[in-house]
Protein backbone atom coordinates (compact mmCIF):
# COMPACT_ATOMS: atom_id res chain seq x y z
CA UNK A 1 0.00 0.00 0.00
CA UNK A 2 1.38 3.37 -0.99
CA UNK A 3 1.50 6.08 1.65
CA UNK A 4 0.76 9.34 -0.13
CA UNK A 5 2.24 12.60 1.07
CA UNK A 6 0.14 15.43 2.40
CA UNK A 7 0.18 17.93 -0.46
CA UNK A 8 0.83 21.43 0.83
CA UNK A 9 0.15 24.73 -0.89
CA UNK A 10 2.67 27.57 -0.88
CA UNK A 11 1.06 28.90 2.32
CA UNK A 12 1.68 25.48 3.95
CA UNK A 13 -2.04 24.69 4.07
CA UNK A 14 -3.08 21.28 2.74
CA UNK A 15 -4.54 20.95 -0.73
CA UNK A 16 -8.22 20.14 -0.19
CA UNK A 17 -9.54 19.74 -3.74
CA UNK A 18 -10.15 16.02 -4.28
CA UNK A 19 -9.47 16.23 -8.02
CA UNK A 20 -6.11 17.95 -7.45
CA UNK A 21 -5.15 15.38 -4.82
CA UNK A 22 -6.13 12.56 -7.18
CA UNK A 23 -3.88 13.95 -9.95
CA UNK A 24 -1.00 14.61 -7.56
CA UNK A 25 -1.23 11.06 -6.18
CA UNK A 26 -1.34 9.56 -9.68
CA UNK A 27 1.73 11.56 -10.66
CA UNK A 28 3.46 10.47 -7.45
CA UNK A 29 2.89 6.78 -8.18
CA UNK A 30 3.99 7.18 -11.79
CA UNK A 31 7.15 9.04 -10.80
CA UNK A 32 8.10 6.41 -8.23
CA UNK A 33 7.72 3.67 -10.84
CA UNK A 34 9.72 5.48 -13.53
CA UNK A 35 12.51 6.30 -11.08
CA UNK A 36 12.60 2.74 -9.72
CA UNK A 37 12.69 1.23 -13.21
CA UNK A 38 15.47 3.61 -14.28
CA UNK A 39 17.44 2.88 -11.11
CA UNK A 40 17.13 -0.89 -11.54
CA UNK A 41 18.03 -0.74 -15.25
CA UNK A 42 21.13 1.30 -14.46
CA UNK A 43 22.30 -1.12 -11.78
CA UNK A 44 21.67 -4.14 -14.00
CA UNK A 45 23.81 -2.46 -16.68
CA UNK A 46 26.64 -1.99 -14.21
CA UNK A 47 26.20 1.66 -13.22
CA UNK A 48 27.52 2.50 -9.76
CA UNK A 49 24.61 2.56 -7.30
CA UNK A 50 25.65 5.71 -5.44
CA UNK A 51 26.41 7.44 -8.72
CA UNK A 52 22.89 6.69 -9.97
CA UNK A 53 21.36 7.93 -6.71
CA UNK A 54 23.40 11.13 -7.03
CA UNK A 55 22.27 11.56 -10.63
CA UNK A 56 18.59 11.20 -9.70
CA UNK A 57 19.04 13.79 -6.93
CA UNK A 58 20.79 16.09 -9.40
CA UNK A 59 17.83 15.82 -11.76
CA UNK A 60 15.47 16.92 -8.98
CA UNK A 61 17.77 19.81 -8.04
CA UNK A 62 17.73 21.01 -11.67
CA UNK A 63 13.93 21.13 -12.00
CA UNK A 64 12.68 24.59 -12.88
CA UNK A 65 9.53 26.09 -11.43
CA UNK A 66 6.92 27.23 -13.95
CA UNK A 67 5.75 29.80 -11.38
CA UNK A 68 7.41 33.16 -11.83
Amino acid sequence: MIEYPVWLQSDQQPVLCKEKIKILNENYVELIQVMQDSFEDALIMGVNEQGMRDLLKQIVDQLRSPVV
